[in-house]
């Protein structure tokens, strides 16, 4: 009895040191993730949705080394976490979007300053609406399985123990940052576009009626239009800003295109 129960505990530290070790990538992108990540949810949340994601992940992963030394088992949980961290990094870039869409969309409309402070993070009123609608129309789609999906993946992609690459990570990383500036300017065209006609169309009036406080008469069409284009663009806006979520987790470092 006493061996079983030797060859049990065998087994059990064997489990465990893998979880930890799966834990250790799972957990730094957790941390960063679109909806899981967000500062609003608790860190007790965070924790647990962490271990969920390692039950998941840990029967598909690799299995880790045993018997490293201090430099080995310091390299391994380095390398880990940065490979956690860098790959959430990347997904996080996609809330930014939203966020850099709303600000453009806000300071076009002359809404940049409503209920600017509202949220743990300070947003206008549209940046607000778009990153949480954004954020509920991809877990109302299982964007959660996608996450999963992709941190089993994600071992395929990086080897257990093993650091980006320089020539992989360098490139991956300018086009995620150069396509999430794109992405959100692309996503607050239409309010950029209203916005140039409107400030065109105010100046040809104060040029032809100098005498007209044009400013008084065109705010509230602005702010007007802002809300009705919104009203109107958003389903679209998010729609784009889905498939390119869904995109990136199919294809992460697939480069600049």
């Amino acid at each position: 009895m006493i061996e079983d129960l030797s060859a049990l505990t065998d087994i059990s530290q064997a489990v465990l040191w893998q979880a930890f070790v799966v834990f250790l990538r799972v957990g730094a992108m957790v941390s960063l993730l679109p909806a899981f990540g967000e500062q609003s949810v608790p860190a007790r949340v965070k924790l647990g949705l962490a271990l969920a994601f390692t039950a998941i992940v840990f029967p598909a992963a690799p299995v880790a080394p045993v018997g490293l030394g201090a430099a080995g088992l310091g390299g391994l949980i380095l390398a880990e976490t940065l490979t956690g961290l860098f790959l959430g990094l990347m997904l996080r870039l996609f809330v930014v979007v939203l966020q850099i869409a709303g600000t453009i969309a806000a300071q076009s409309t002359s809404l940049s300053q409503i209920f600017g402070g509202a949220g743990v993070e300070p947003l206008p009123a549209m940046g607000h609406v778009l990153v949480v609608g954004g954020v509920a129309l991809a877990t109302i789609m299982g964007i959660h399985v996608q996450f999963a999906m992709f941190m089993i993946q994600s071992y395929a992609m990086v080897p257990l123990g093993q650091v980006i690459p320089p020539d992989v990570l360098t490139p991956a990383g300018i086009a995620e940052v150069g396509r999430a500036f794109s992405l959100g300017f692309t996503l607050a065209a239409p309010f950029v576009i209203a916005s140039l006609l409107y400030n065109v169309t105010l100046g040809v009036i104060n040029k032809a009626m100098p005498q007209l406080m044009v400013a008084f008469v065109g705010a509230p069409a602005i702010t007007a239009g802002g809300l009705i284009i919104l009203m109107l663009a958003a389903p679209m806006m998010l729609s784009l800003w889905v498939e390119a979520l869904g995109t990136f987790l199919m294809d992460p470092f697939r480069g600049p295109r």
